[in-house]
């Protein structure tokens, strides 16, 4: 009579993964590093989309605030003026962090398109996981669904980086920006600010701080 054990070594022998094991093991093995670089522009572009969908809309409403405002000025209403005129300045603001940070995202996806190597992955990701990490940072507060995308991504990026072997305190967010980070992020926030004066008239009636601000600052 065959033992246990006897039993138990056959049983290990015979045994071969079934169909739906295999098809997961497929699933599980992770696509090559063009396609997941794909992915990965495709998921950037759908973010840029949004954060333009969203300043169009910004716009309109400033357009709106901006004429009543003027409205008001000529009715000689200051107050109400001074009321729209702080609100056009929040939505500006809003807007103002909203192009930068399309501007950067159509930086960081042009650099992204230039890979076709693992060697110009390691090269080309430390900045572009920089610009992701501080573009989450800033979008959290205003719009946290793009935010969380953009980190999705980054998370993405970031395990191209481990794969290669050449997982550093960059990747890792151990230190600051690189460089070209910052060049990449500081070129945005300037064409920002003269798309900002360019395409929004200057109020008639200048904002004035919030509470916060002012408590802020004083304190």
């Amino acid at each position: 009579m065959a033992s246990l054990n006897d039993f138990a070594k056959g049983w290990a022998k015979e045994r071969k993964p079934g169909i739906r094991e295999r098809i997961k093991r497929a699933v599980k093995k992770e696509p090559p590093l063009r396609l997941r670089i794909v992915q990965a522009i495709h998921m950037l572009k759908v973010q840029s989309h949004r954060l333009e969908y969203m300043i169009a809309k910004l716009k309109e409403r400033d357009q709106e605030l901006f004429e009543r405002v003027v409205e008001a000025q000529m009715e000689g209403d200051r107050l109400r003026a001074q009321v729209y005129a702080n609100e056009v300045a929040e939505i500006r603001k809003v807007v103002k962090t909203l192009m930068m940070s399309q501007l950067a995202l159509e930086r960081v996806i042009l650099r992204l398109e230039t890979i076709t190597s693992i060697g110009d992955a390691v090269a080309a990701l430390a900045p572009v996981l920089g610009v992701v990490r501080e573009l989450k940072s800033k979008l959290m507060g205003i719009v946290p669904e793009i935010a969380l995308e953009i980190s999705e991504v980054g998370e993405m990026l970031e395990s191209l980086v481990i794969e290669t072997g050449e997982y550093t305190a960059i990747a890792s967010g151990g230190v600051g920006l690189t460089p070209e980070a910052k060049r990449i992020l500081q070129e945005a926030a300037a064409i920002a600010e003269q798309k900002l004066r360019e395409e929004f008239p200057a109020l008639p009636v200048p904002a004035t701080e919030s509470t916060e601000e002012a408590k802020a600052e004083n304190g």
